[in-house]
């Protein structure tokens, strides 16, 4: 969040005096910097070029100077403001008539695609003064007829670079044709790509250019925190972080439109309210859904990012990124719908094993480090559970006429013989079914990041031997022709053969498969170490793996559907009379080298040197 600039109050900035009253009747008593930046200059009719980033103020950086400037005796639009959804282009509009509260003729209305053109017209031939709308709706009433631009003295374009991204670049340059060529541009942007540097320098005629804060500055009043877990217990984690984290409203980031409800109604189904906000929903439901949210009719919101563009509830104490946006500049905007004004906020960063990536492109974006965090442990969650449990028992004690239960449970004692105690420890049993007050499972802890295949597993406790050279058999079942027969068996790990599990791949040598490949395979879809999977043995159609015997269910699932070298995996667990012999080398036959030996090829890993398994795209 931008510094306010404490030396300046908004009446020193040159506003109209009863727009500046009217920001002293809402309480704002210095502006921010991007308002102290632009102001002066929007008032003085140059055209801005401005890059600031979501919660920084910037509705009000152009509002309150271009509301100073309109001739509010003329009856017809003379501010354009373009925004690249709907929900923006409803907030813009509500600040514009926030602002403009005291102006008697004053009018703004928002058009946006989803709502009814009736009330759109209706609404036009009141003559408003300032448009908002998004492009596509204000190119139909265009051309209908029933938006007329001669009167434009300002174009506005905010959050220009989302609109670019969404494809609205024709769009806009159709709208900036139909405008007068006499007329003040103002362009926000959260970031300065080429693209926007082109729309700069085709429209804005010498433009003052803004420059606030960079991303960091506007999180660092957002207390931010990053969760490694794999993506079979994601949805755990959430909910254990649900129950534990004290929190007013909570919006849920994930990528795509069919997760918003898919998660949703995972979250409904375990208690909480939550419902999804999407493109899909038409107008008319999405306002319904964030009014609720602002009622404290409804708790979570699980939206996409286009969705919650220009979202601004004062509910919103955290943000959870639920699935890692993959744009770091996305994250940002992700988590600045909490924290907004001054207000305290909290992120929290769901983070799959190999989107390591991801979170340290992030860190790079914001200049900082976003602290890691362990997953809510089972004791926590117990004692939590059990805390509002016994919070509950004292509230029905206090407001409730429990007479008729005394002499219910009297009864029983007296008809079953069974003692208080007993009764209630039952009661208290069946109460809890559901959601049992003594949670017993840890969520495992994700590995480490994984090292690479080259090093050398962590010597056994007590074991002292010098390093010596890679072996030839080393060499060669890695994949390297060393000139001698590869051992059929690798053993990596340091985990007694109990602990694991035999599974057939479908996946061998006339594939072209390495050890290399299917560790990494595995590790990183199973979110395991490597160091936790056992012997591979590489066969001519198919492969032996060891893996631990706790793996769930879900897990294996999921692996099936992983590919290597262009074969699924299919893996299925192996019974142990089919397990091959495990002696050493010198005690089984060797294999053929035609057999064993491949040669190490490049596109045996990717260009960031991993493995190079993919899960096979879909469709």
């Amino acid at each position: 969040m931008d510094t306010p600039d404490t030396s300046t109050g908004f009446g020193e900035l040159g506003l109209a005096p009863i727009i500046a009253q009217t920001v002293r009747d809402l309480g704002y008593e210095t502006p921010t910097a991007i308002q102290s930046e632009c102001i002066p200059h929007l008032l003085a009719g140059r055209d801005l070029l401005g890059q600031a980033q979501t919660g920084t103020g910037k509705t009000a950086a152009f509002a309150l100077p271009l509301l100073s400037r309109i001739d509010f005796e003329l009856q017809r639009p003379q501010v354009l403001v373009l925004t690249p959804t709907r929900e923006l282009a409803l907030q813009v509009a509500e600040a514009f008539q926030g602002y403009a509260k005291n102006i008697k003729g004053f009018n703004v209305i928002p058009i946006y695609g989803g709502q009814a053109y009736g009330l759109q017209l209706s609404q036009l031939r009141r003559n408003p003064q300032v448009i908002v709308g998004t492009p596509g709706r204000v190119m139909d009433h265009i051309r209908r007829g029933t938006l007329v631009l001669d009167g434009i003295k300002t174009l506005v374009l905010d959050e220009a670079d989302e609109m670019l991204n969404m494809g609205f670049a024709e769009d806009i340059d159709w709208i900036f044709d139909q405008a007068p060529k006499e007329r003040q541009v103002a362009l926000f942007s959260a970031t300065m790509p080429p693209a926007i540097r082109r729309v700069a320098q085709d429209r804005l005629v010498n433009p003052v250019e803004v420059r606030i804060a960079s991303a960091s500055a506007t999180v660092d009043t957002i207390d931010q925190h990053h969760c490694i877990v794999t993506r079979f217990h994601k949805l755990d984690v959430l909910t254990r972080i649900l129950e534990l984290e004290p929190f007013d409203g909570m919006l849920i980031f994930v990528r795509t439109k069919n997760a918003t409800t898919e998660l949703s109604d995972k979250l409904k189904a375990h208690g909480f309210a939550a419902e999804p906000l999407n493109g899909d929903m038409n107008q008319d439901m999405r306002e319904r859904t964030v009014e609720r949210l602002k009622q404290g009719q409804l708790d979570i919101l699980v939206a996409t990012d286009v969705a919650a563009r220009g979202l601004d509830v004062e509910r919103i104490s955290h943000v959870v990124n639920y699935d890692i946006p993959t744009d770091p500049s996305a994250y940002v905007h992700r988590i600045g719908r909490t924290g907004r004004a001054g207000r305290a906020g909290r992120a929290i960063l769901l983070v799959e094993p190999r989107e390591r990536g991801l979170l340290r492109a992030i860190e790079r974006t914001i200049r900082r480090d976003v602290p890691a965090m362990d997953p809510p442990s089972a004791a926590a969650l117990s004692e939590s559970r059990i805390d509002r449990f016994i919070a509950e028992v004292r509230k029905t004690m206090t407001e409730q006429d429990l007479d008729f239960f005394y002499r219910l449970l009297a009864r029983i004692g007296q008809e079953q013989e069974i003692e208080m105690n007993d009764i209630a420890a039952a009661l208290a049993f069946l109460n809890q079914r559901e959601r049992p007050l003594n949670v017993k499972e840890d969520l495992p802890r994700p590995a480490a990041p994984r090292r690479e295949w080259t090093e050398r597993p962590p010597r056994a406790e007590g074991r002292d031997e010098p390093r010596r050279s890679p072996r030839p058999e080393r060499d060669a079942a890695a994949g390297r022709d060393a000139g001698a027969a590869p051992r059929p068996e690798r053993s990596h790990g340091r985990r007694e053969q109990g602990d694991l599990v035999s599974y057939r791949i479908e996946v061998g040598h006339q594939h072209g498969a390495t050890p290399r490949e299917i560790v990494g395979a595995i590790a990183n879809e199973a979110g395991l170490e490597g160091r936790y999977i056992g012997r591979i043995d590489i066969q001519e159609d198919h492969s032996i793996v060891d893996l631990p015997k706790e793996m769930s269910r879900e897990v294996v699932n999921h692996l099936k559907r992983v590919f290597v070298r262009g074969q699924a995996l299919r893996i299925a667990p192996v019974a142990s009379a089919h397990r091959p012999a495990t002696g050493t080398p010198s005690e089984r036959p060797p294999r053929a080298a035609s057999e064993t030996r491949r040669p190490h090829r490049e596109s045996d890993h990717d260009a960031k040197g991993e493995p190079g398994s993919r899960r096979k795209p879909r469709d």
